[in-house]
Parts: structure tokens; sequence; C-alpha cells
């Protein structure tokens, strides 16, 4: 189970929580953010995350800004990525259950209502339900370029 990882300044401490999380569960992560709150630009991590993935081998993506805002903007706009900014349990089960998300971002500077390490347990452990969602996601994904 390998997982690639990126953040911003922004999101330094969460970061290092979710890495080690993600780590003591048996994931092998290839850590390419920055461990240091000295100003780098989330559209650059979360492309060199985003082409790291596309080497193969992941299973998924997370990312991390200061608001998980415009890194999750920033990957979403390249090919094959969906990538959910959940704020709950809820959602990030929902977002692999019926969107398949490949990546899963967050906030470093977010006060969540709910601890964002149990989120994260929620998109791992949900499974793609597909059906009538393989048919959503294949025209969410034809809207690529448009």
């Amino acid at each position: 189970m390998k997982v690639v990882m990126a953040n911003d300044h922004g999101a330094v401490e969460l970061a290092a929580r979710l890495k080690s999380h993600l780590e003591n569960r048996g994931y092998e992560v290839k850590y390419l953010g920055t461990a240091t709150e000295e100003s780098v630009d989330y559209p650059d991590k979360a492309e060199e995350c985003v082409n790291e993935y596309r080497k193969g081998g992941y299973d998924f993506g997370v990312l991390l800004c200061g608001t998980g805002i415009g890194i999750s903007i920033s990957s979403n706009k390249m090919n094959g990525i969906r990538c959910a900014l959940p704020q709950t349990r809820y959602s990030a089960e929902m977002t692999k259950r019926h969107n398949n998300a490949n990546f899963i971002a967050f906030g470093g500077r977010v006060e969540y209502s709910e601890d964002p390490v149990e989120i994260l347990d929620a998109f791992i452990d949900a499974e793609f339900e597909g059906g009538r969602h393989e048919r959503r996601i294949a025209k969410m994904m034809a809207l690529e370029g448009k």
C-alpha cells in the first residue's frame, strides 16, 4: 500500500500527523511536501504530487495547504484527478463510495469539527460502489478540457 503526499507551508503540522498515521496503518508514504514554514506555492506542490501519482503504484494521494481549497482546485485541473476536500467522516466516505476520489485534501489552518485523522480513515476504509456511479464519474471526467 502506497500513498503520495504533498503540502505547502500552511499545513506542515497536519501533514506530519497524517503521514505518521498512514505509516502506522502500514502505508508507504512518498512525502513530497515541505517540512518547514518557508513559503512554497500550493499549485507547484499539487503538480509535483499528481505527476508522482501518475507514475503508478499509488493507492491515492493526500494534499494539504492552509485551507485545502487551493491545492485541491489545482490538482483537479489536472487530467484524471478527482480530489475531494471533505470536512466530515461522512463526506470522506461518500466521496470514495460515489466519486471514487483518488486524492483527498485537508487544510492545515482549518478548525475541523471532526478529527482529520478520522476523516482520512473514513476515506481509506470506504470502497467504491460502482454501478450507477461509474456512469456519473465518466460524465464528470468528460468535462475535463471543456
